[in-house]
């Protein structure tokens, strides 16, 4: 497949983005950036989302799981939906009440300035390294079916899908990429659709069919009924519906495109619409998973996981057409979580570190040059950290990455649901402390249960990682902590804010 075709279409895709972000960002000011004037159409939002959701890990690594682990990917599905009832009806009414631009806004009215600071860093901090592993997984993909045969070196890939991004987002921010991601979104699913129908027609099987041969290959279990297991099914459920709950409901990238639809009624429309489509969509990814693997066996390809699906699509073994297909496909399952992620970092910044809207030595055009310039600080870390994965060069980095994402995302669990659920006040000088404290805690306790894990990423040799691992199953017992992770670091987070609070003063009537 010519290399220098797919680069063309990947060129001509990042035109069509250009011209829709010159036509939405026009008369665009900081409102448009960071939460687009509060006017934007839920549906759009709704529809975006999907791709932001989703993400370009998801387009390669859901189908990878299907040969291990048959459709167990779905019980954390279930748990999203879940996840997303919670958001509707129990966040977003809290952001619109308090007329929130930044959600972390919400821990500085209920706790102090720490708090809001705290949580702020540490949506930073998880952001920036879950995007830019994103990124790399996908950029990467690029390199090495495209821009390797091109003589482009990795570094030069990175900077330029940078700056492309850079270009469509600089001024509109919000308001263009709610456009942008519904575009996006389209050509993911209408590239994921038709995939499925290239390699079901290259095999002769209809879906019934299809189905039947991955039931047939010990592909379609969906619950796990091990209690000992990661996968099994409550632990995986419950952990869908907190990760969704913390990494979308108290996460400013996705918050922000929420909480600029115009009403409250509005925005939970866009979130219980997202909760169904996404059941949908993700039983379609699984499904992908189950036919390339199919595919792979009748033609004797020894390919899996993350491999898989790029393999098969750009090596020889579809048309042309699908091989395109699959790149803008690829390419626009990955740009909604780095165009997002990107100004939503700009925005938490702007106005959580730095205090923008609180400045009144800036007026309209200081504040606009102060959100250029973060703007581009952060294209930068954003390259030197992509830098950082291929230096690694390591296929499974974006387990590292998921759990550093369940060591950042449980002290805003915590915060949260301490504020929420309860009417307490906090030592609020105390709190950065707790949310230092109870993540190191976390740490440790995952580095002693899947301490062969861990071996293997510390490359110890094998007799101490026998060890580590014997010392593991006798304490406790087999058991292996999984997706429930981010769960134990918000309950060791509440606890700690519990004993650094105190009754809230009863007001006189």
């Amino acid at each position: 497949m010519s290399a220098t075709l797919l680069f063309s279409f990947v060129i001509g895709y990042f035109l069509l983005l250009l011209v829709v972000a010159y036509f939405t960002s026009r008369n665009s000011n900081n409102d448009s950036f960071f939460i687009g004037n509060r006017s934007s159409n839920w549906m759009l939002v709704a529809f975006g989302m999907i791709g932001t959701s989703l993400s370009g890990v998801t387009f390669v690594s859901v189908p990878g799981t299907v040969g291990s682990a048959g459709l167990q990917y779905f019980q954390v599905v279930i748990g999203y939906f879940l996840g997303y009832i919670v958001i509707a009806y129990v966040l977003l009414p809290l952001y619109y009440r308090l007329n929130l631009t930044s959600i972390y806004n919400y821990l500085e009215q209920r706790f102090g300035m720490v708090s809001y600071k705290t949580g702020a860093t540490y949506f930073i901090l998880s952001r920036t390294l879950g995007a830019t592993a994103r990124m790399y997984l996908v950029v990467n993909i690029l390199q090495i079916f495209i821009l390797d045969s091109m003589g482009v070196p990795f570094w030069a890939t990175s900077l330029i899908i940078l700056l492309l991004i850079l270009l469509y987002t600089f001024e509109g921010g919000v308001k263009t990429i709610v456009y942008t991601d519904t575009l996006q979104t389209s050509c993911m699913l209408i590239g994921l659709v038709a995939c499925i129908i290239a390699v079901m027609s290259k095999m002769d099987l209809s879906l019934g069919a299809a189905v039947s041969q991955m039931s047939e290959a010990g592909m379609t279990t969906i619950f796990n009924t091990d209690p000992k297991s990661p996968g099994f099914f409550l632990k995986q459920i419950i952990g869908g519906a907190f990760i969704t709950i913390a990494m979308t409901g108290l996460d400013q990238e996705m918050m922000q495109k929420n909480i600029s639809v115009r009403t409250l009624k509005d925005s939970q429309k866009n979130v219980m619409t997202l909760s169904v489509v996404l059941l949908f969509v993700n039983g379609l990814f699984l499904l992908m998973g189950g036919l390339l693997y199919l595919y792979a066996g009748s033609i004797g390809l020894d390919v899996k996981g993350d491999d898989l699906f790029p393999a098969i699509a750009l090596g020889n073994y579809l048309s042309t057409g699908i091989g395109i297909i699959f790149i803008i496909g690829l390419i626009s399952a990955l740009f909604p979580s780095a165009d997002g992620a990107l100004t939503a970092l700009t925005s938490s910044f702007c106005i959580d570190i730095l205090g923008l809207k609180r400045r009144d030595d800036l007026n309209e055009k200081g504040r606009r040059r102060t959100r250029l310039t973060v703007h581009l600080t952060f294209a930068v870390v954003f390259f030197l950290c992509v830098m950082m994965f291929k230096w690694i060069n390591d296929k499974s980095i974006i387990d590292v990455i998921l759990k550093v994402a369940g060591y950042t995302y449980g002290p805003l669990l915590g915060l949260f649901a301490f504020g929420i659920l309860t009417r307490r006040t906090i030592n609020d000088r105390l709190s950065l402390v707790v949310c230092i404290v109870a993540p190191l805690l976390v740490i440790g306790l995952d580095l002693i249960n899947n301490a062969e894990w861990f071996a293997g990423k510390l490359k110890l040799a094998e007799t101490s990682a026998a060890a580590l691992k014997d010392f593991s199953n006798n304490l406790f017992y087999g058991f292996r902590i999984g997706i429930e992770l981010l769960i134990i670091n918000g309950a060791l987070t509440f606890l700690g804010l519990w004993l650094i609070s105190k009754k809230a003063p009863e007001v006189a009537k």
